[in-house]
């Protein structure tokens, strides 16, 4: 089985913290994204990975290759056309053999052996509240007999997620070439929803596979409540002497906390340093020194220096912000 990862997206609801790292590399959790997204699929034993890279790539290939061991191929995304577009090119270099899609953003709790097993065909879906922002899915008896892709009069509750297995990726190369020859875009891009909807119509029976947990990283509200949710179901912190932790909190190794309140909903990453502060519902990156400081709802990036008192920030890497 090979596995495919677009991960070429330029993540501009996640400014300034994008401006210096790919969406996937942001910390949500205790680990970047595309962690929670990879560690996973290793269950699979994959042939190999392929990634679709485009904006900072080269980053997304460094971490890749110093933290896994898995075979690994990287494909440059030419044109932001689309996840069909992405996918079209990924397929290119794949045999007929079983492919699962993952994308690098979004974070997935499921059973990958499972859902391999549910059918040579096979969707992940998930019940939202606003699904006019998503893919949806018509279902009937396990299968899905229609897809829309952002409809605005929502027929369905169940969105794609972003996980796809196909047994044979050839049948849907055939439809996304037919769909990037003729031009064809939906919501001004090249849909791998309209590929997918083409393969219905030609008698392709999907199957559904329901997660159990599905984390959007988008924006800062949505990245927040995805650290919340994540950090819940891990351990609780061990005591630092000193400070107060209110769980759920995430303290790597490498951080020092002096003095401090931290949580709920709390996540901090490796050698940075907190000192006399108050500290809750945020996310604060590595090699950061906040100091003096109560700070709610935020989103801290890589190697700050934070002095000060009370604020909500959404501070990107390499910043100083002193209040004097």
């Amino acid at each position: 089985m090979k596995i495919i990862v677009p991960v070429a997206g330029v993540g501009t609801r996640l400014r300034p913290h994008t401006y210096s790292l790919p969406k996937p590399l942001l910390n949500v959790a205790g680990k970047p994204v595309l962690a929670h997204v990879l560690d996973p699929t290793l269950v699979l034993d994959p042939d190999e990975v392929i990634f679709v890279v485009g904006y900072k790539g080269e980053d997304i290939r460094a971490f890749v290759e110093d933290n896994y061991s898995f075979k690994a191929k990287f494909i440059e995304q030419d044109k932001l056309l689309g996840l069909g577009y992405a996918l079209n090119l990924a397929l290119e270099e794949v045999d007929d053999e079983p492919v699962m899609i993952v994308l690098g953003d979004t974070i997935v709790e499921s059973d990958l052996q499972a859902m391999v097993e549910a059918g040579d065909f096979v969707l992940g879906l998930r019940q939202v509240e606003d699904p006019s922002r998503f893919g949806i899915a018509q279902v009937e008896n396990g299968v899905v007999v229609k897809l829309e892709e952002k409809p605005e009069n929502p027929k369905s509750n169940l969105a794609l997620i972003g996980l796809y297995y196909f047994k044979r990726p050839s049948l849907l190369k055939q439809a996304l070439d037919v769909i990037v020859k003729s031009g064809k875009t939906t919501k001004g891009e090249i849909q791998l929803t309209d590929a997918l909807e083409m393969m219905i119509n030609d008698g392709i029976t999907f199957h559904t596979y329901q997660v159990q947990g599905w984390y959007d990283c988008g924006k800062k509200e949505t990245m927040l409540d995805s650290n919340h949710k994540l950090l819940a179901k891990l351990d609780p912190p061990e005591p630092v002497e000193g400070s107060i932790l209110i769980p759920p909190v995430y303290i790597a190794p490498g951080a020092q906390i002096i003095n401090c309140v931290l949580g709920p909903n709390v996540s901090v990453a490796d050698d940075s340093t907190i000192t006399n502060c108050v500290i809750r519902n945020t996310i604060v990156g590595r090699e950061t020194t906040i100091t003096n400081m109560i700070i709610e709802n935020s989103l801290v990036g890589n190697q700050v220096s934070l002095v000060g008192e009370s604020r909500v920030v959404n501070i990107g890497d390499a910043s100083v912000f002193d209040i004097l």
